[in-house]
């Protein structure tokens, strides 16, 4: 997932604001714990994701994809004081994890959970959102995208993670490889619909910004 040098990427983190005590423990605990801990959204690409939601400043976020809930709390650093942060995941093993650093952060009474799979989940939650992130199952994002993009209020953003897939997207297409080929019509979609602005930035494995106009 890196396509800067090691030593290139150290000096874009340590020149680059400090990771926070409690997202330095998740991660430690994630590694000792969990399965796959490189989904973890990492110092970095949080420092990132911080930043945008305190320049969107989001009234209602939405996160399609928790895992140990490094993300969400980054993306909660920017809700408004009532705002309200929505993270949906499938993985029922995790919650109680998520929610224990939830609620040793300042944002654990801001955060909802919900359990279950997204494509159900999404239309019962009954309100408008500033921004969302994508970060689940490849194959879905397109399906992700056409459910919150009327949700989405006018200037929101979506944010899209994984969209350069370790480089996959430039390379032939392997046979049965169903991530790869989804993300490459994803990326696509970004591109030509004419409801959003897309900026694709190559932070970490991709993440793309969208912006509805």
């Amino acid at each position: 997932m890196n396509f800067l040098s090691e030593t290139l990427e150290k000096y874009v983190t340590d020149h680059s604001e400090d990771e926070p005590e409690l997202l330095q423990q998740l991660t430690r605990e994630t590694y000792q714990k969990i399965l796959q801990p490189r989904m973890l959204s990492g110092h970095y690409q949080g420092r990132v994701l911080s930043m945008i939601s305190k320049l969107v400043n989001p009234k209602t976020v939405l996160e399609i994809g928790t895992y140990t809930g490094y993300s969400a709390l980054c993306l909660a650093e920017g809700l408004q004081k009532d705002g309200v942060l929505h993270t949906i995941d499938i993985n029922e093993e995790l919650v109680g994890f998520q929610r224990k650093y939830f609620d040793k952060s300042d944002y654990g009474t801001q955060i909802q959970q919900h359990l279950g799979d997204a494509i159900d989940i999404i239309p019962k939650l009954n309100t408008t959102f500033d921004l969302v992130f994508i970060d689940a199952d490849k194959e879905n994002y397109a399906n992700y995208f056409h459910m919150v993009i009327d949700m989405l209020n006018p200037g929101g953003i979506i944010l899209s993670d994984n969209v350069l897939w370790s480089g996959k997207v430039i390379e032939p297409l392997k046979k049965d490889d169903v991530s790869t080929e989804a993300l490459i019509k994803y990326n696509k979609l970004l591109k030509d619909d004419a409801r959003v602005e897309t900026l694709l930035l190559p932070i970490r494995d991709g993440l793309t910004v969208s912006r509805k106009k």
